[in-house]
This record gives C-alpha cells, sequence and structure tokens, in this order.
C-alpha cells in the first residue's frame, strides 16, 4: 500500500509540473503575441512593397542618383538604416535603396527555400531589375555582407563596386551559434519562438546591444530601436536560420572570393566584439585583386550607427573607383557630423 500511495503521488507531482508548465507556456504566448503586435501597430511598414517569384519583400527608397542598395544584418532589418541616419546622409547623391532581407521587417521567408546568401542575392537581383536599377553599388553590414558578395558573384556586370562593413568572410567555430540557432529547429523551434525566445531576447536585450557597440557606448540612434520588432517570432525564426547558415555561408562563398574584380570596400571597427576584423576582414582584403581597407579604432560592429561619415566617404570613393557619376559634394560633412581625420585607412 505504500509503494502504492508513493507512485500515486510522484504521479500528482509530475501532472502539476505539466499543468505549470503549461499555463507557464500559454502566459508566455499571450505576452509575445500582445507585445508583438502592439509594436507592429506602433511601427507600420514605411516603404514599398514588391512581389519577386512568389516573395514579398519590403524595402525603402529614397533618393536619386547612381543607385545603391543597403543590405542589414541579422537580426536588425532595413530599418536600422534609417534609425541610425545613415540613409539621409547618403540619399542626396544617391538613390538608395534599402531591403528588408527575406524574414526581416516586413518581409516575407518562405519556409520551402534554404535561404542561403546565394539564395538571396538571385531574389536581390530580380527585386532591382523590377525596380529598374540596371547597376549598382551595394553595401552590406554583418551578415549582410555575405549577400552582398553572393551578388557580386552572380552578375559582376551589374555590381559595380561592394563596401562590406563589419563582416564575416571565413568559416570557424562560433560558442554563439548552437544556442542562437534553436529557434529554426522545427517544432521545439517553433515553440520556442512564440514563447520564451522573445521573452529571454528583451530581458537580455541591454547586454545585447552593449556587446555590439563595445568598445564604443549605444548610441540614442539605437536606442530609438524598438526591440520587440526584432523580437516576434517570425523574425526570430529569420534570425535563428541566419545564425545556423553563418557558417556554411561563408564556406560556400570563400573560394571564390578571388573573383570578385569590381572595386571593394572593406570596413571594421578595429574593436568589433561580435567578429574578429583581422581574422575576417584583413584577410579578405588580402584576397581581393582591387581592395581598400579601413579599420576604425574605438569602434565596435554596428558601424551605421557608429561612422555615418566615413561610411559616407567610402561610398563616394568606391562611386569613384566603379567609374559612376561623381557625387556632389558633401556640404562640411566633417564639421557637421565630427572629424574622421583620425581614422586613416589602414594598409
Amino acid at each position: 500500500m505504500q509503494d502504492l500511495a508513493t507512485t500515486s503521488s510522484k504521479s500528482t507531482g509530475w501532472r502539476n509540473a505539466g499543468l505549470l508548465t503549461l499555463a507557464a507556456l500559454a502566459a508566455a504566448y499571450i505576452a509575445v503575441r500582445t507585445q508583438s503586435a502592439r509594436a507592429e501597430r506602433q511601427h507600420p511598414p514605411t516603404g514599398r512593397f514588391i512581389d519577386v517569384d512568389g516573395v514579398r519583400l519590403h524595402y525603402l527608397e529614397q533618393g536619386a542618383g547612381p543607385a545603391l542598395v543597403l543590405l542589414h544584418g541579422n537580426m536588425v532589418m532595413a530599418d536600422d538604416f534609417r534609425l541610425s541616419g545613415l540613409i539621409e546622409r547618403l540619399a542626396p547623391q544617391y538613390r538608395v535603396i534599402a531591403f528588408d532581407r527575406p524574414g526581416f521587417g516586413y518581409s516575407e521567408r518562405p519556409r520551402d527555400i534554404s535561404w542561403t546568401p546565394d539564395a538571396q542575392a538571385t531574389l536581390l537581383h530580380q527585386a532591382l531589375r523590377q525596380l529598374g536599377a540596371d547597376e549598382y553599388l551595394v553595401l552590406g553590414h554583418s551578415w549582410g555582407t555575405l549577400v552582398a558578395l553572393a551578388m557580386g558573384l552572380q552578375e559582376p556586370a551589374r555590381v559595380r563596386g561592394l563596401l562590406l562593413l563589419s563582416g564575416y568572410y571565413y568559416p570557424g567555430p562560433r560558442l554563439d551559434v548552437p544556442l542562437a540557432a534553436l529557434p529554426a529547429i522545427p517544432v521545439l523551434g517553433d515553440m520556442m519562438r512564440y514563447t520564451v525566445s522573445p521573452l529571454c531576447g528583451r530581458l537580455a536585450w541591454p547586454l545585447t546591444a552593449k556587446g555590439m557597440f563595445s568598445p564604443a557606448t549605444v548610441p540614442d540612434s539605437f536606442r530609438r530601436e524598438p526591440p520587440w520588432m526584432l523580437l516576434r517570432p517570425r523574425q526570430v525564426r529569420a534570425t535563428a536560420s541566419e545564425a545556423a547558415l553563418m557558417i556554411p555561408g561563408a564556406a560556400a562563398l570563400e573560394g571564390r572570393y578571388g573573383q570578385l574584380q569590381m572595386p571593394v570596400g572593406v570596413m571594421a571597427g578595429e574593436g568589433d566584439k561580435v567578429i574578429d576584423p583581422h581574422r575576417h576582414s584583413e584577410r579578405l582584403h588580402r584576397m581581393l585583386a582591387d581592395s581598400e581597407l579601413t579599420l576604425l579604432p574605438g569602434m565596435g560592429h554596428m558601424l551605421p550607427h557608429l561612422a555615418q561619415d566615413d561610411i559616407a566617404e567610402a561610398v563616394d570613393a568606391l562611386a569613384e573607383r566603379a567609374g559612376l557619376a561623381p557625387p556632389a559634394q558633401r556640404l562640411d560633412g566633417a564639421a557637421q557630423h565630427g572629424d574622421s581625420a583620425d581614422r586613416a585607412p589602414a594598409g
């Protein structure tokens, strides 16, 4: 009888634990749904939509002149370039087109496609054809540099130049990938991204931001970033998928970097804690036929928020090297946005 009572007690304990877990997951689901819906109401799409091979893409467009395509990194979206002030900085001289890459912002990411850098590059080339852009410069940041490189390799006649910021170019072990990729796992990942993953991401948000900007401080422009727009379940899936695809994506491209003949600018923060600039940016620079490397002292990973002057000057230099119509002279950009004379190009 005592054994039966013990077994019954254990069974009741497990049942109660299961019910508590289900209740906690239900509460988390409701919280995530509520916060995500509120974020979308407060931050509706501000750009335009285009349908490309059955995929609906959202993009921002501003300015006139040579076409300049902006590709954001993992976790964020095209609006990051607006919040940083970079679009406004570049639009007086260029036709700036900033895409929400598949799954980010308000762009779709169909699950039946593996969205490798090459797959995204093919989609974006087609989108740019539909937008009437025959040739363009491409600026990629972080994960977006892999897509930019794939675009240059696929259609070198159309991609006149590349500007690569804070990129990951060579495969290697990363301790952060297994944990970051968990929400991309079918079934388990689906449960996580609708419950615990966004809540944990929100709790960790201040530390995450600090790590992305270190050794610099987090600027006001990034503090305006709406965290829950970046933690919606479908964006969490895209973020996790790209964490899983980062190493194989670089592995698929690295053997082809030497084929790039267009002018390339490679730029990174010398203090980047997310991607080692010496193992990646410096190494890529040595591999390319026509490359200029700039390492920015005292700066971390998020260069669009930290180095608008340096980026604008690098875009102008790239346009000249590519033989595009020279942009109008900027109106004392260094005086308006801070002197960058001490940030000399690296050899």
